[in-house]
């Protein structure tokens, strides 16, 4: 006769069950802390070399303003999209605000001094690090800290228990490492394709693999560019679900894609994406950036298109005329959310195989 498996609420399984639980967060932890350490490393060692570079003489001066669009081409296409030039400048700045190695706090992240080069102070910088490795802040923590001027408030603040009990109820340190394995910067790293996709639920994503195959068989003109593509803010990173280039239009046309209701924080953001477009990447022959939000829901489809500059009404009866409808992307859309609800029902609905005995 085989031995029963012990109940799931056995005091001696719920012992082993956090034993393992503990074991395998430690583990988790201490891989993001190597990947963090050899991450910074990294981004002080190509931050020291392109420092070094620039002070080569003369000669190398000449370089200027192109050398790093030149480093993030060579980069981004062997190691892909975190070393751009925006990154590259960051890695720069940070050798030049901590010259010596010793003074780097390897306890934290690439993206703690990201946050911290933002800091102009040099006094509050070296505060804000030493606090958060102290404090073990995430980086969310460290921004928020910044944000609210903690450093200087400390500094004029005759009674500082208040402003450091505040401080604290607003901090919490990170509950999983996942918060840390889903963050962009380490992803791009790791040279993990697609960072930005992780992020997705897997409905969204489905509806954006169908997507784009609709708009290459029905959009005219259409040359698919990338997916996730990131743009960013001096402090923010973004990522646009699908980027394409209409040479019928000769301009770029973003979408992207809301899970839920549309927001009018979605257009404003759509409306930022369009005007970064335009300034980094359109050219002096290209049209203005079009942007388009799809919000699929299971009740409507909503689907709103974004053009900015002077010419707008004129551009926008030009993409009437190329450009899938407003009711052509509202069929497409119901009809592949209709169809990918119904595999995932059959495939919850079929029986799982026999295991083996």
């Amino acid at each position: 006769m085989s031995k029963q498996l012990p109940n799931q609420n056995d005091p001696s399984l719920q012992t082993l069950v956090g034993q393992l639980r503990e074991l395998i967060r430690d583990a988790r932890s201490n891989a993001l802390r190597a990947v963090d350490a050899i991450q910074v490393r990294t981004c002080w060692e190509i931050g020291r070399h392109i420092v070094e570079f620039e002070q080569g003489g003369a000669t190398r001066a000449e370089y200027g303003k192109r050398l790093l669009p030149r480093l993030a081409e060579s980069l981004t296409a062997e190691f892909g999209r975190g070393f751009d030039e925006r990154n590259l400048r960051n890695m720069r700045a940070f050798f030049q605000d901590f010259p010596i190695w010793n003074a780097v706090r390897t306890e934290l992240s690439w993206t703690h001094y990201r946050t911290l080069l933002r800091v102009e102070d040099e006094q509050a910088r070296r505060w804000y690090m030493d606090e958060t490795a102290v404090q073990n802040w995430s980086s969310r923590a460290l921004e928020r800290q910044i944000g609210t001027l903690y450093y200087e408030r400390l500094l004029a603040s005759r009674d500082r228990a208040p402003v450091e009990a505040e401080a604290r109820a607003n901090t919490g340190a990170l509950t999983s490492p996942r918060e840390l394995v889903r963050d962009p910067v380490v992803l791009e790293f790791l040279g993990l394709p697609e960072a930005g996709r992780v992020l997705e639920s897997d409905l969204e994503q489905a509806l954006m693999n169908h997507l784009q195959s609709f708009l290459l068989e029905l959009g005219k003109g259409f040359a698919f560019v990338a997916r996730q593509q990131r743009v960013s803010t001096e402090t923010k990173d973004f990522y646009v679900n699908l980027v394409f280039y209409n040479y019928l239009l000769k301009c770029f046309v973003l979408f992207d894609l809301k899970s839920g209701e549309l927001a009018h924080q979605d257009i404003g953001q759509m409306d930022m994406y369009v005007r970064m477009y335009d300034d980094l990447k359109r050219g002096p022959e290209d049209n203005p950036t079009v942007g388009i939000i799809l919000c699929a829901t299971k009740d409507t489809s909503v689907v709103r298109y974004s053009v900015l500059h002077e010419n707008e009404q004129l551009f926008a009866s030009k993409y009437r005329l190329v450009l899938p409808t407003e009711e052509e992307f509202r069929a497409e859309l119901e009809r592949d959310r209709a169809l990918l609800e119904s595999a995932r029902e059959t495939s919850d609905d079929r029986p799982s195989s026999p295991q083996p005995r």
